[in-house]
């Protein structure tokens, strides 16, 4: 194992969007039972120190790889194009009408059927951007799109939070 290596190679992964969550999750297990710090206990503690270091490295890409958010921006960032967020929220017109009236529908909403007419209408949306993002990076290499629709996503996540937390109010 390399420290240097990213997130990818460490897992013995092809660099792409899409990824078999079964297979990341017996990689992530593989590579934390290699690198548990028990497995040092007989070579002293620097060699504990470092394999606590690697364990934490490998849970921090495994963190990253398997959310499809977190791993549409990694690849945009290896690849030269970062999301930057915080200082970059441009998008398109029309997604930022649809915001403006799913914020409108929020607020107008009155009962448990109309936030869950909501919350579906964001799950699709959710799930139509992370098709794009995945043709995108995988199938047209078109990072620099790609990176508008990841913070098309990070805004219907966040919104779906917004969603959840109105539904768990009425419920409670």
């Amino acid at each position: 194992m390399n420290l240097q290596s990213d997130d990818f190679e460490l897992f013995g992964l092809v660099k792409r969007f899409a990824q078999d969550k079964a297979l990341l999750d017996s990689r992530w297990k593989d590579l934390q039972r290699e690198a548990h710090p028990d497995k040092f206990a007989a070579q002293g503690s620097a060699a504990q120190r470092i394999a606590m270091q690697w364990s934490v490295r490998i849970n921090e890409a495994y963190q990253r790889l398997k959310d499809p958010l977190k791993r549409a921006a990694y690849l945009c960032e290896l690849h030269g194009v970062p999301v930057n967020a915080d200082n970059n929220t441009a998008m398109p017109p029309a997604f930022l009408m649809q915001q403006m009236q799913w914020r409108e529908d929020l607020d107008d909403a009155k009962g448990v059927d109309a936030l869950e007419q909501i919350r579906l209408q964001v799950k699709q949306a959710g799930r139509d951007v992370l098709q794009k993002i995945e043709q995108l990076i995988d199938q047209q290499s078109a990072y620099p799109d790609a990176v508008g629709q990841v913070r098309a996503l990070m805004f219907i996540e966040r919104f779906a939070r917004d969603v959840d937390s109105r539904l768990d109010q009425l419920e409670s």
